[in-house]
């Protein structure tokens, strides 16, 4: 049987990666099923059985307080900020000041970014607090989760906001950057064993894996920095 897991987009690119090396190591296959946690937490509250967690901390602290989640099993995994995305061979714009950041926010014709997940969830707070939210909306073109970076290969937007890990995600994609020091956001994520695993000891030794030192590597490989 294989070992479900439940995993935020975030860590889509390095989970991944990481599975055919522990499957090859050795161990059960994996079935992995990727979402943004507002989607991933609908199928957990509807009662959709899984082994593994791979989410952001503040779910996985929630779900731990719900019994969901065993809080034992528990391990740090990995982190990712937030980052500016354009069409590979377009203009890369000056993001490297909060100013610079807002000029380019103004100017850019289209931005996408998700609205369930955590970076998006993020950018529409940060337009608020940045005086920007009428201006920057009117132009906006967002989806509720996936790779914003699907949409600018597509042509639907000129910029992308989103987690520098799912950038990287999307093959036809540049990473123009991370966010201004002074407005970044850390996602940190965590894994952990479903209370309700129905192989537990096959769960823990995926995370085992995931959260080694092997893994480290695959992580920054793929815009994320291992815990």
């Amino acid at each position: 049987m294989p070992i479900k897991v439940f995993a935020s987009n975030s860590v889509r690119g390095a989970t991944e990666a990481l599975i055919p090396l522990f499957e090859r190591a050795g161990g059960q296959p994996v079935e992995a099923i990727f979402d943004p946690a507002a989607a991933l937490q609908r199928r957990i509250d509807a009662g959709e059985p899984a082994d593994v967690a791979l989410l952001g901390k503040p779910t996985m602290d929630q779900l731990v307080a719900q019994g969901v989640i065993s809080a034992a099993t528990v391990r740090a995994l990995a982190s990712s900020g937030v980052g500016v995305g354009v069409k590979s061979g377009a203009p890369h714009p000056d993001i490297g000041t909060v100013d610079a950041f807002v000029a380019m926010l103004l100017a850019a014709e289209s931005i996408a970014h998700t609205t369930e997940g955590a970076s998006g969830m993020y950018f529409s707070g940060l337009i608020d607090t940045l005086g920007l939210g009428e201006q920057v909306r009117a132009k906006t073109r967002t989806r509720p989760g996936g790779l914003v970076g699907e949409v600018l290969v597509a042509g639907g937007a000129q910029i992308g906001i989103q987690q520098i890990s799912e950038l990287r995600a999307v093959p036809g994609v540049d990473v123009v950057g991370p966010l201004p020091e002074p407005i970044q956001k850390i996602f940190a994520n965590a894994a952990g064993v479903f209370s309700r695993s129905s192989q537990p000891d096959a769960a823990r030794t995926l995370i085992e894996f995931l959260t080694g030192p092997s893994a480290a590597p695959v992580y920054t490989q793929h815009g994320l920095t291992a815990a």
